[in-house]
């Protein structure tokens, strides 16, 4: 007799038979938002990985300018099966990019990709790819900034569905002390249901850091300056608190100031026996000031500046300063046989002093960048690439960069439109100021943007020409500059780990021009 099985049963066996409908599967939810994110490089702390998850559309994350590759990399705090991808860009935007997923952060699997990006809003459907670390991976730029995003959002389900719980508030943030350039930190552990992992450290509404416990010193802080800080618990599952009560922690004086003195175009052929020569006139201005270096922008010697040149005149007078000298080539520097030949044999190696006639070099909270505006700085060349790197890799607080050919100048050979990648890279990455010589007068700029225009939160840039070759005329436009005068002059910088004005100072020693005190960047 054939056997019967019970309807009960029958109906069981139904249910189970039939394949998981939509109504029935785990509905997919935003895996992304508040994640941990880490990235290839940010252009500034205001647009931080963090801002492309945080679900406000006025915040964004943007890469270093005029790099390829990038990348974002989001951690979805577990294992999870990620569906749809949505990529909200900038105008910044990728041409060519990936989707990408990894189990461990080091192995990727492309999951999707754009070849063709537009800028607009790309949103990768019926994915099925799992993983707990998500990357976009951009290797074709669509202009010479970088890669910018304003929301990453991943919606999935997590695999076994996971801890979704997150700690507690950490309460009780206090400062417990500080420094010039650090401020120390203590806070009352939270709580978690699994297990709290670490804190994050929020420092004026930017991750900065994460601490294992309680306490945290936050350093490479600029001086007599005032920061805010909050502190949220993670957990193993990168479930993240609210932030706790925020707290102000105010850094201490800096060492104290230091001065630089500047100047280009300098020592023609003549010498002190002859009361129209002027750069020995210029050199003791530089000796009364007692700087601790001299910064040089270009055209060091007239006419051809051969060595025999360097030695016979430069070295007579501004060679009194040749041990702290920190110098770039001007265009008359490439007149010797072979070009900079003289040159590089009066400086030896500090011509070249990292290999190239560009270079960087620090002192207190300033870094400087020497560049040589003879060579391209367009994107893409040796010397641009070089110069993105060296700012993405600075962690000083004030920035300073120098080169023969301003862009922009009122005098006699106009704009130079041959460093408008150098500039508009410094501008990029918040340069503090910029010095050029080539036009023979003292220009001081309102700070100005990478077009040209003033801009309260542009880039500074002064030219002083004035060192010691023949006089240029000046007309300057009101619009762009705050004081233009066709005289000779040294530039007399006053430098703190925070601050900077600069006197500019006749042969008379007298102050042509003496500006306010502007805080850095």
């Amino acid at each position: 007799m054939r056997r019967v099985a019970p309807l009960a049963s029958v109906a069981v066996f139904a249910l189970l038979a039939q394949p998981l409908t939509a109504a029935s599967a785990p509905a997919d939810s935003l895996l992304s938002q508040g994640k941990p994110v880490t990235t290839s490089s940010v252009e500034d702390n205001g647009l931080a990985g963090q801002f492309a998850v945080d679900g406000r559309p006025d915040t964004r994350w943007a890469s270093a300018p005029g790099i390829d590759p990038q990348w974002l990399t989001v951690d979805l705090g577990g294992a999870a099966e990620v569906h749809q991808v949505v990529v909200r860009w900038e105008a910044a935007h990728a041409t060519k990019y990936q989707v990408q997923l990894s189990a461990n952060g080091s192995s990727w699997t492309d999951i999707s990709s754009r070849s063709t990006g537009d800028g607009a809003s790309d949103t990768h459907n019926g994915l099925t790819g799992t993983g707990r670390y998500l990357r976009i991976f951009g290797t074709e730029r669509a202009t010479e900034w970088g890669y910018s995003i304003w929301e990453l959002e991943v919606y999935g389900v997590r695999a076994g569905g996971g801890d979704t719980t997150p700690p507690s508030v950490p309460t009780g943030l206090r400062v417990t002390g500080t420094t010039s350039s650090s401020a120390s930190l203590a806070w009352t552990a939270a709580t978690d249901n699994v297990g709290v992992a670490g804190y994050d450290i929020v420092r004026d509404g930017v991750v900065v850091a994460t601490a294992a416990g309680t306490a945290y010193t936050d350093g490479g802080l600029a001086p007599s300056t005032g920061y805010d800080y909050t502190v949220r618990a993670r957990d193993a599952a990168g479930n993240t608190s609210a932030p706790g009560n925020q707290v102000r922690a105010t850094t201490g004086a800096g060492s104290g100031s230091f001065v630089i003195a500047a100047a280009g175009d300098i020592a023609e052929q003549c010498t002190a026996s002859s009361s129209s020569c002027v750069h020995p006139k210029t050199a003791r201005l530089v000796e009364q000031m007692n700087p601790l270096a001299v910064i040089t922008m270009g055209d060091n010697q007239y006419d051809d500046a051969h060595l025999s040149d360097f030695r016979n005149y430069y070295d007579k007078t501004w060679g009194r300063f040749k041990a702290k000298t920190k110098p770039t080539p001007g265009n008359h520097e490439t007149y010797s046989d072979p070009p900079l030949a003289g040159y590089k044999g009066y400086f030896g190696a500090l011509a070249t002093p990292q290999g190239k006639t560009y270079y960087s070099w620090d002192h207190g909270n300033w870094h400087f960048v020497a560049l040589d505006s003879n060579e391209s700085g367009k994107p893409g060349s040796e010397q641009a690439e070089w110069l993105k790197r060296d700012l993405a890799a600075n962690r000083k607080g004030c920035v300073a960069a120098y080169f023969h050919h301003p862009r922009w100048s009122s005098g006699e050979h106009g704009h130079n439109t041959s460093s408008a990648g150098l500039w508009e890279t410094l501008v990029a990455n918040k340069t503090d100021l910029v010095l050029g010589g080539h036009d023979h007068h003292y220009e001081r700029f309102k700070p100005l943007n990478a077009g040209g225009k003033a801009d309260p939160d542009g880039t500074r840039s002064v030219i002083g020409g004035g060192g010691g070759a023949s006089l240029y005329k000046v007309s300057a436009n009101p619009a762009i500059t705050e004081f233009a005068k066709s005289t000779h002059g040294v530039l007399k910088l006053t430098l703190t780990d925070s601050t900077y004005s600069w006197q500019y100072l006749g042969l008379d020693g007298k102050p042509v021009d003496s500006t306010p005190t502007y805080t850095c960047h």
